[in-house]
């Protein structure tokens, strides 16, 4: 049987993975966005993933290792798997969205061609589901690795803030006559509250 460690790293691996794939299939970008941009984020990653990974079990997983030990917050098995259970939930729902979303997804703050309005599935229930997801797997994440994957959250919550409301201003000018309502009707990243 996996550890829940193992099955976090697989979980993050797998949603790299379907990003890197799914991106292969999206519409032309718009004027507004340079062509170089999505390429270099994708080459960002793919590097960053390779330069983690071999490092993960030797000098990083070590400092990490001495950090969560000074960290007053030890959660047993029981709560190590139920994190895992947030992750995996966190994941699948940022993948469902950018399935759903299908070729129309961006880099953020950028428009597709043909872009079209997306209000069903996923977005039935915020109006940003992939970041919605990717912060309830790092807070799974952290249940079970590390609360030092807090310190990433925070970051990327300001990020992602940042961005649904610049991509929010982009979607107003785009569809004047639908997004209002469809802004009225849902929250931006936790149903039924925020």
């Amino acid at each position: 049987m996996s550890s829940p460690h193992s099955l976090i790293s697989l979980l993050w691996a797998v949603f790299v993975l379907c990003w890197l794939v799914l991106a292969l299939f999206n519409k032309k970008a718009s004027r507004n966005t340079p062509a170089w941009a999505g390429w270099g984020v994708r080459a960002a990653i793919l590097v960053g993933v390779l330069i983690v990974v071999p490092f993960r079990r030797h000098a990083v997983a070590d400092l990490i290792a001495s950090i969560n030990r000074s960290l007053p917050v030890q959660l047993g098995a029981a709560g190590q798997w139920v994190g895992v259970g947030l992750c995996l939930i966190g994941i699948a729902f940022a993948i469902w969205a950018r399935l759903y979303l299908g070729r129309n997804w961006g880099m953020p703050m950028s428009l597709r061609r043909g872009h079209e309005l997306v209000t069903s599935g996923p977005y039935r229930y915020v109006r940003h589901p992939i970041y919605s997801g990717i912060m309830l797997a790092m807070i799974g994440s952290a249940v079970t690795e590390s609360p030092l994957w807090m310190l990433l959250f925070a970051l990327y919550f300001a990020y992602f803030l940042f961005s649904a409301r610049s991509e929010e201003k982009t979607m107003l000018a785009q569809f004047p006559e639908t997004y209002p309502a469809y802004r009225r009707r849902t929250k931006m990243l936790i149903p039924l509250v925020f």
